[in-house]
């Protein structure tokens, strides 16, 4: 399959764009042609997460063949990355409502059923493209993608990652998780800033010819692990279709029935991915977009307006802690009917104004299929106080932002709730160990392990044995610097590796 930028018409080979990640032109990789309507239900009836895996992906990477495929699945998806044989399970907490719990993977936290795959078709792209350099993974993180594309890639051969933190912009134990991180080629580093000045710094520099020069001529080339990538995007789609697939043969659905995604976001890739899969066949009916106090999004969805000048704040639910999501883009491409010219002007306006909008036509076709709502970080203990003593279910906070906004607007919007609903459980709980005390007046104790002790105590929820682990692991990396300073600490990376 081809793919182009969402900027211009240029294509590209669907292996160039998974190992450059972002187009020359500062756009973001998409299918020259969408594979839409391409998947139903006879497709994927009664088939295994990596089954329906194969499936899904066959759609977007047409250079791979079945066996080729197959090998870098069966190789991600199974019991030594995951806890659970179905990878991506359906929790029942109401009649109407199921959560999809994404936190079963090394890294407790959604972003590994991307980067568990991901890796393998980097490195399968890299073959095929005839590519002999050295590839420098560039990852900004605002908590949960640093430590997956860390333990994605340590130690792949050929690859190096180095991954960019706020300095208080992520939970202690995501801290824990990427300063305590083994092998041989990676690096982390924390930065005075938010995660959009990592993110931002980033995408600028995979443009800038005289860098890209310079670690060119020491046999290094750049790519990302971000969903800017459409090798992280599209394993995305996968455990939408396979909840889909659960959903009916839970018999909570029938097969033609819409049902209604929740996906707590924060730079637009996980809702995206279930667009992805609505634009393929999946009878999705409304996508709820919630967000936490940084309400960009929300904003968007009800005026039209995206408006990124505004105040950032460092919230309960960190990983959602964005004001520019860069996977918008991709979602405007095909709200302005896949139109380059029109998205390189706006985006160019965007970033001398801060700002940009659809027309009038334009947003009422997005409400029919989208809506947002935000929650705030009192809304957000609340809402885990009320599912944990209604139901004894546990919830991270950004999956308490996404519960939350579906509880506001089934407030506002009754009819929602005529549709079966999933929320999308993003990181495990413990992950935020000094959120849940708040919210349920646990004692927390003197470091981040001691009052997980105390929460798995009170609810009986096990300590994944990830975590446990990171207690008695040694800290690697406590380097810090201010934003301004990334270009540096990059190309002594390469130095590093390249002597």
């Amino acid at each position: 399959m081809n793919y182009t930028s969402t900027r211009s018409d240029k294509k590209v080979r669907e292996t160039y764009a998974l190992l450059n990640g972002l187009a020359a032109d500062g756009g973001l990789y998409v299918p020259a042609s969408f594979p839409r309507r391409s998947i139903t239900y006879k497709d994927i009836a009664g088939k295994s997460y990596q089954e329906i895996a194969a499936i899904v992906l066959s759609k977007f990477f047409t250079d791979f063949t079945e066996a080729e495929l197959k090998d870098m699945i069966n190789a991600a998806y199974n019991t030594k990355n995951f806890s659970t044989d179905d990878i991506a399970p359906l929790h029942s907490l109401l009649e109407r409502v199921s959560i999809l719990e994404l936190f079963h993977g090394r890294t407790q936290a959604f972003k590994d059923l991307a980067l568990s795959l991901f890796p393998y078709l980097l490195t399968a792209a890299k073959e095929k493209e005839g590519e002999t350099k050295e590839v420098l993974i560039l990852t900004a993180t605002s908590g949960d993608t640093g430590k997956a594309a860390l333990e994605g890639f340590k130690d792949v051969p050929g690859t190096h990652i180095q991954v960019f933190y706020p300095t208080d912009g992520v939970s202690p134990m995501q801290q824990e998780q990427m300063q305590k991180q083994t092998g041989d080629n990676v690096n982390v580093t924390a930065i005075r800033g938010n995660f959009d000045d990592a993110q931002q710094f980033l995408k600028r520099l995979f443009v800038n010819e005289e860098v890209n020069q310079a670690v060119a001529d020491k046999g290094v080339m750049f790519s990302s692990a971000n969903s800017i990538n459409i090798g992280r995007l599209a394993p995305q789609v996968v455990y939408y279709v396979a909840a889909y697939e659960e959903l009916v043969g839970q018999g909570a659905i029938h097969e033609d029935e819409a049902f209604n995604i929740v996906v707590p976001t924060g730079n637009f890739g996980n809702i995206l991915a279930a667009y992805y899969a609505k634009m393929m066949g999946v009878p999705i009916g409304h996508l709820i977009c919630a967000s936490n106090r940084n309400n960009v999004l929300t904003e968007f969805f009800e005026t039209g307006t995206y408006n990124c000048k505004r105040p950032f704040f460092t919230t309960l639910s960190p990983s959602m802690d964005i004001v520019e999501s860069s996977n918008f883009e991709r979602f405007l491409y095909y709200v302005c009917g896949e139109n380059p010219v029109r998205i390189k002007a706006e985006m160019e306006g965007l970033k001398k104004s801060g700002k940009l909008s659809v027309t009038a036509e334009e947003l009422s076709r997005i409400q029919r299929e989208f809506t947002g709502a935000y929650v705030n970080d009192e809304e957000t203990k609340a809402v885990i106080e009320q599912v944990y003593n209604s139901y004894g279910y546990v919830m991270d906070p950004h999956t308490a932002v996404a519960m939350g906004a579906y509880m506001k607007l089934l407030a506002k919007r009754p009819e929602l709730g005529a549709c079966h609903t999933v929320i999308a459980a993003t990181a495990h709980p413990f992950k935020f160990p000094s959120a849940l005390c708040e919210a349920l007046d646990i004692r927390e104790g003197g470091t981040p392990y001691e009052s997980l002790e105390h929460i798995s105590a009170v609810t009986g929820v096990a300590f994944p044995k990830q975590l446990a682990a990171l207690q008695d692991t040694p800290i690697r990396f406590n380097r810090t610097i201010d934003k301004e300073e990334m270009r540096k600490e990059i190309l002594a990376f390469v130095d590093a590796f390249t002597k």
